[in-house]
């Protein structure tokens, strides 16, 4: 009976501390992803600024050989980060696709126009210096006309600081959340053992000695937990690099080196502190209080 007792025991003591190692895991995880945002936060700006771009249509009677030279010239423009030359044969096999039939034949011509997509570099991706590349390109006898959204770019150049704050101020109120989780956390685990620690102290053993062992538990749940939660973040930059591409990935191992040890610090510190303060609590309480 008291083998059987024992067993049960340790299968209760195994079930809490897997528990407590995943919670901490997951609180870490949310917070790793706020922190992958943050460190990341001027990559994904200028990934944003740099993928609006505009369109330059090119007049009918333009020969190719001129539009191939202005292309080549834009590129080397210290303000163009990307230029692409689609041609009306491509534009109309292009919409055919999207619309689902063929306007061209139901027209008898092709009424698009050959046109270089453009992107700019993320320091120019705002209205007024967009303004001024327009008229540099308008100079140009080929161009026919300059298209790009003005709203999205004044929308996008307007709210990118915005977005920045409340990403910092979300990213603290998830670390008060995380703080506060890891600390309810540990608190119910080291009030399930609060009789032990009473037994402990009748028999002699001194406060630092009682509270020793839970703070080596407590750094070793820090420990895995984050290590749960990098394996979890790692596999998310691995998915999220693919959508991505130079914005979040291995490739910049600075930063993700700085948010694993990030995440492997709060981890082991949240938890030392909150079971020092835990303990300190049982260890400091009364024995009629412990029923409560």
């Amino acid at each position: 009976m008291a083998q059987s007792k024992q067993i049960k025991s340790g299968k209760k003591l195994r079930s809490s501390y897997v528990t407590t190692t995943i919670s901490i895991a997951l609180v870490l995880f949310l917070l790793g992803i706020i922190g992958l945002l943050s460190l990341n936060a001027q990559r994904l700006s200028q990934y944003v600024k740099e993928n609006i771009g505009f369109t330059i249509l090119i007049k009918d009677n333009s020969r190719e050989a001129e539009v191939k030279r202005l292309e080549k010239l834009l590129a080397t423009s210290p303000f163009i980060k990307q230029t692409e030359y689609v041609d009306k044969e491509r534009a109309a096999k292009e919409l055919t696709e999207e619309l689902g039939e063929d306007f061209v034949d139901f027209l008898g011509y092709n009424p698009l126009l050959s046109a270089i997509e453009v992107k700019v570099f993320a320091e120019y991706a705002n209205p007024d210096s967009i303004a001024v590349v327009e008229q540099v390109i308008m100079e140009f006898p080929q161009v026919k006309e300059v298209l790009y959204q003005k709203n999205l770019i004044h929308l996008v150049h307007q709210n990118v600081n915005r977005i920045s704050l409340v990403l910092l101020i979300f990213a603290v109120l998830l670390l008060l959340i995380a703080i506060a989780l890891i600390n309810n956390t540990i608190r119910l685990s080291v009030y399930s053992k609060r009789f032990l620690i009473r037994t402990m102290q009748l028999v002699g053993a001194t406060k630092g000695f009682i509270r020793q062992p839970f703070l080596v538990t407590s750094i070793l749940h820090g420990f895995v937990g984050a290590a749960l939660a990098i394996v979890l973040l790692s596999g998310m930059i691995y998915v999220s690099s693919n959508e991505l591409a130079g914005v979040i990935g291995f490739h910049n191992m600075d930063l993700i080196l700085i948010l694993f040890g990030i995440v492997i610090a709060c981890g082991v510190l949240m938890t030392l502190l909150s079971t020092f303060f835990a303990v300190n609590k049982y260890l400091n309480l009364r024995t009629d209080d412990l029923y409560f």
